[in-house]
């Protein structure tokens, strides 16, 4: 069971993994054995699936999104391996998502810029049979980020 203190040390993780036990000591008024000790069993727990770094997109040289919506006429096990692993073995798609309604995956593609969409989408559909794709590019980004809410956590 998590009480407040966890979920504050999972906050502040999210927001800044490279913090010091000491730093999220401090801030969660612990002594810093105790707050390592209960990091370490957040993370034991799987409450702290990966420690990462976010990096920038536009000094990655990727600052173009693309979202990729596919409708298909197979829906059989076999047709869906193929296609996890044709888009995992392709690196700008950095999501994707089986969804309910009029289209079965949509996928977020980085780009350079959009023109190499068209390269993406030939790598998928060389290799695997789709029915439909429909792509938008976004505009502008009014919300993003990886960060979860915790007060929902047990």
């Amino acid at each position: 069971m998590l009480d407040e203190r966890d979920r504050k040390i999972l906050s502040l993780l999210q927001e800044d993994a490279s913090l010091s036990v000491g730093d999220l000591a401090e801030k969660v008024s612990l002594s810093i054995s105790a707050c390592s000790r209960r990091i370490q069993r957040l993370e034991e727990s799987g409450y702290v699936a990966r420690r990462i770094a976010v990096l920038d997109r536009d000094k990655m040289g990727v600052p173009t999104t693309v979202f990729a919506l596919i409708k298909t006429a197979h829906h059989a096990d076999d047709w869906i391996d193929i296609f996890r692993r044709v888009i995992a073995d392709i690196p700008e798609i950095v999501e994707a998502h089986r969804l309910t309604g009029n289209y079965d995956y949509i996928l977020k593609v980085v780009l350079p810029r959009v023109e190499h969409y068209d390269v993406i989408y030939k790598q998928i559909v060389r290799k695997v049979e789709l029915f439909d794709v429909s792509a938008s590019i976004s505009m502008e980004v009014l919300k993003s980020g990886m960060a979860l809410p915790v007060e929902y956590a047990r």
